[in-house]
């Protein structure tokens, strides 16, 4: 008999891991709490409790080609940076294509999750559930993967803002915003500048007298639009993968000073708010709290997964190291310095071979020293901070993965077999195909996609139709090819030996260099 698996929300996780399961031969049920799929990314004017919420106006920060799923491009005439309406559409087609729906059950939601009395044994999991009508139902799974995320529950931390009983004013949490309209004429301060806390004071500042924008530390700020008009995280190679906070509009707001950057807040009185260096402003209609979110995990046992101070102990953010049997992983609990849907999808290809036996999670103790490494290398690199507890980055953390599923790119085997995917895979940018061209799950199409990829960018910016006469394709040597490759290959091996190289040479300038010479390939 196939495996049950339990597949707790119908996210772009749940989706995912839907499918997963499906091609390991695994047998899913999804219980999605609402009437529809797509999580996070389902927009609607009343906001839900215990549920994800976006306003209106949400654009992705990562473009189309680093967001999608490895093995179903989104198509080219879709832009390059999707509003949230167009992600649903994705969604749905991708939905659709694999026949996902069939699995999931709405409006039901999971009440409790606990090993069954025999769980060293069977690895086996008590699922309750509740629907709508309040009628309760007990389930067994041989394994359970939990893809809530974590944007349910806002965090609003009150008790930071001295005053804020006495505030005449309105205030919530950025998770209630959804359009600025209503605010037309007044003074807000909106609390952090983050993703959210930057959007918003970006679209109120088109409507409102004034916005202020509070922030503790600063952030640094780039464009969705790159180099060469391409997007931004085309650069994020193999070579160079940091990924900046993106917002197209904050500097200009700042420079017109119709956003003003402000201090901490040290107290707020009345409808004036002080801030940490002194100044006041008064008359202030709304304070908006773009403060992050807190995770739980209410249906397991409180011993089993315990959460504190948003940590969970989490080998690779996926498996509890503690259990006797590996048949429970966490999937999308990642706040990734890059697109969080193929990290989520590479967390299930790993997660049901785990479940199958195909693949084995090391000793308890090893678990364990790699969280313990993990919080090390985080609090070495980052300021403390909430946000900062699941922070991973996209590449590093993808090919950690993908290793373990035994998908990752070889790339001493690409630059022998071929060369021009390998280019693409080591200097382009890092679309999830790479992780289809080898191993289980292997697609016959991700070599295609990947020397397409700047194909499907460009082509949803061809709205106008030019009569351009099309250039004349080189024909390179196969000796410059292999040069190129050598040079490219030798740059590699330096950078990861001597890493002091990076401050001296620009990578992304090997792409230029290049381009000219493989216009097939760009």
């Amino acid at each position: 008999m196939s495996r049950r698996v339990c597949v707790i929300g119908g996210g772009s996780s749940g989706l995912t891991s839907i499918k997963s399961c499906l091609e390991e031969g695994l047998e899913p049920t999804c219980f999605e709490s609402s009437d529809d799929i797509g999580g996070l990314w389902r927009f609607k004017e009343n906001p839900e409790a215990d549920r994800a919420s976006i306003y209106h106006s949400v654009i992705i920060n990562t473009s189309k080609e680093m967001m999608c799923f490895s093995d179903f491009p989104i198509p080219a005439h879709f832009p390059n940076y999707m509003h949230n309406s167009l992600i649903m559409d994705y969604f749905r087609m991708y939905a659709e294509h694999f026949q996902l729906t069939k699995h999931i059950r709405f409006q039901i939601r999971v009440l409790q999750v606990k090993p069954r009395p025999d769980f060293s044994r069977s690895g086996q999991w008590d699922v309750e559930t509740e629907n709508k009508k309040g009628e309760k139902e007990k389930h067994i799974f041989d394994a359970v993967m939990i893809c809530i995320g974590h944007h349910c529950h806002p965090n609003l931390p009150l008790h930071d803002f001295p005053g804020i009983d006495t505030f005449k004013g309105q205030y919530f949490h950025s998770r209630d915003y959804k359009t600025a309209e209503e605010w037309r004429g007044k003074r807000v301060v909106v609390i952090g500048i983050g993703n959210s806390g930057g959007d918003i004071a970006v679209e109120l500042s088109r409507v409102t007298k004034q916005v202020f924008l509070s922030t503790r530390r600063g952030a640094w700020i780039l464009n969705r639009v790159g180099r060469d008009g391409v997007p931004i995280d085309f650069q994020f190679s193999r070579l160079f993968s940091q990924h900046p906070t993106v917002n197209d509009e904050l500097p200009n707001r700042i420079l017109s000073g119709t956003v003003q950057v402000k201090s901490n807040i040290r107290r707020i009185q009345g409808s004036s708010i002080e801030f940490d260096d002194g100044t006041v402003e008064d008359n202030i209609d709304l304070v908006v709290f773009a403060t992050g979110y807190n995770f739980s995990f209410p249906f397991l046992p409180s011993s089993m997964l315990p959460v504190s101070g948003n940590k969970a102990n989490l080998y690779k953010y996926m498996f509890p190291p503690g259990l006797e049997r590996p048949t429970l992983a966490v999937i999308g609990l990642v706040q990734p310095l890059g697109a969080i849907m193929p990290i989520s999808e590479m967390q299930a290809r790993w997660a049901t071979r785990v479940f199958k036996g195909l693949n084995t999670l090391p000793s308890m103790d090893c678990m364990l020293k790699d969280i313990k490494h993990k919080e090390e290398t985080i609090a070495k690199r980052y300021v403390t901070s909430q946000r900062h507890t699941i922070q991973v980055e996209y590449i590093d953390y993808m090919d950690q993965i993908a290793y373990q599923v035994g998908v990752r790119p070889s790339l001493l085997g690409l630059l022998l077999r071929d060369p021009g995917v390998w280019l693409c895979v080591l200097l382009g940018p890092c679309a999830p195909y790479q992780y289809r061209l080898r191993g289980p799950g292997q697609w016959d199409g991700a070599r295609q996609a990947i020397l397409t990829t700047w194909d499907r960018m460009a082509g949803a910016l061809k709205t106008r139709p030019l009569d351009i006469p099309e250039p004349k394709q080189s024909s390179l040597p196969l000796t410059l090819t292999m040069g190129a490759a050598a040079l490219a290959l030798g740059y590699y091996w330096n950078i990861h030996n001597h890493p002091s190289l990076l401050k001296a040479l620009d990578p992304t300038t090997w792409q230029d260099k290049i381009k000219p010479y493989l216009p097939g390939l760009w």
